[in-house]
């Protein structure tokens, strides 16, 4: 496109949209821009302590994977950010989120603050280890319950009886939606 425009599909089909026609998004209808730190493929981005902070505390997640095909999948998560800057996410197994997180390797994540939906934190990540030592990923989903506050001993006996599976993510980029912190 010319002019640093954007072309965008609307499928705003109610009385005065756009109705899926193109439309044309300027520079200067676009939202500033906001930190965003790219990383090699060996080490993660040095994450400043407001971001930290944001991270450590009990936010959900939205995890986005690709299938085979290219299409996009989403699931809510919990997520705990590790010491060495990498996040842990735990699924059930199988689903289809954690099959696409295992071949592909990559994923992005929203994390969203629910006081204010406009401070949040997004992530590109890729997958160091996946670990499906039963044992292991079962007490990875029981910290997560701890973190959660959702570790009473019914939720717990039933993440002890199904099949889990851990990922360990290294944060390639973080883009950052926390302005006046």
């Amino acid at each position: 496109m010319h002019n640093n425009s954007e072309e965008r599909i609307c499928n705003n089909r109610a009385p005065g949209g756009l109705g899926g026609r193109r439309q044309t998004v300027g520079e200067a209808d676009l939202a500033p821009a906001r930190t965003i730190h790219v990383m090699s493929t060996t080490a993660s981005p040095q994450l400043d302590a407001r971001v930290i902070a944001f991270l450590q505390a009990p936010h959900v997640a939205s995890l986005a994977t690709l299938g085979d095909d290219g299409t996009p999948h989403q699931a809510v998560i919990w997520y705990r950010l590790n010491e060495d800057g990498t996040l842990l996410v735990n699924s059930r197994a199988p689903r289809r989120w954690p099959a696409e997180l295992a071949r592909s390797r990559r994923a992005s994540l929203a994390i969203v603050d629910e006081g204010d939906g406009g401070r949040w934190v997004g992530l590109a990540c890729s997958v160091v280890e996946v670990d499906d030592e039963l044992t292991r990923a079962r007490a990875d989903i029981v910290a997560l319950a701890h973190r959660y506050g959702d570790a009473a001993p019914e939720t717990i006996a039933a993440f002890m009886a199904q099949q889990r599976i851990s990922f360990r993510l290294r944060i390639d980029a973080v883009h950052d939606h926390l302005a006046g912190d």
